[in-house]
């Protein structure tokens, strides 16, 4: 059988780390120093899956903050990223195993992720996944994030493939429309335990069978 899909391309956090929460602690954390924070109900609705870069973009163009802080927190708020994950950061099996077997059946696997290089390595690493991946790709790695498809563009370029030729799983509104707006298939996931072998291949067999 000749494969009509023939890559899966992963977002991150969300999907494949349970690391939310993390970007948003370590964003307040660093925010805290210059009195400023961001409730939690509006990350969810506002900030989720953006970049630190395009956050902080929001928060002075809304007059919370100057423009002239943004790389002093940019720097703080990643280092409160990897000091999190350091502790928080572990393997988890139903992703192992669903990498591994669409490895095995010749699936080729891709990330692209809203976070910095750094990060992405840190995680792909302490999650014992970075093996599985064919490569990776971070916000330094294009001009415009998501929800721009930019970074799914390059993912397909990189692969050689065309958009229906591969699956995107995304979590979140500004990576679902990155995904849309590149022509691929997306499966929306509300959690990384929907991330799992079962669902991806139930997946691409009804793609596959349209």
């Amino acid at each position: 059988m000749i494969l009509k899909i023939k890559a899966v391309i992963f977002d991150m956090d969300g999907v494949l780390i349970d690391a939310k929460e993390w970007h948003y602690q370590a964003l307040n954390k660093a925010l805290a120093v210059f009195g400023e924070e961001i409730e939690f109900s509006e990350h969810q609705s506002t900030y989720d899956g953006l970049p630190t870069k395009s956050k902080l973009d929001l928060l002075s163009e809304s007059g919370r903050l100057p423009y002239k802080l943004h790389d002093f927190i940019n720097e703080l708020k990643q280092k409160y990223t990897m000091e999190i994950t350091a502790v928080k950061c572990k393997p988890k099996f139903i992703h192992q195993y669903a990498l591994s077997k669409l490895k095995e059946e010749g699936y080729k696997i891709a990330l692209a992720s809203n976070s910095v290089r750094k990060t992405i390595k840190s995680m792909m690493e302490l999650s014992k996944l970075e093996k599985f991946l064919d490569f990776y790709l971070s916000n330094e790695d294009v001009d415009n994030p998501k929800p721009n498809p930019e970074i799914y563009l390059k993912a397909l370029d990189k692969l050689n493939l065309t958009a229906k030729e591969v699956i995107i799983i995304e979590d979140n509104d500004h990576g679902i429309e990155a995904a849309n707006s590149a022509g691929a298939n997306v499966l929306k996931v509300k959690s990384v335990n929907e991330v799992n072998y079962k669902n991806i291949k139930n997946f691409i067999d009804f793609i596959e069978s349209k």
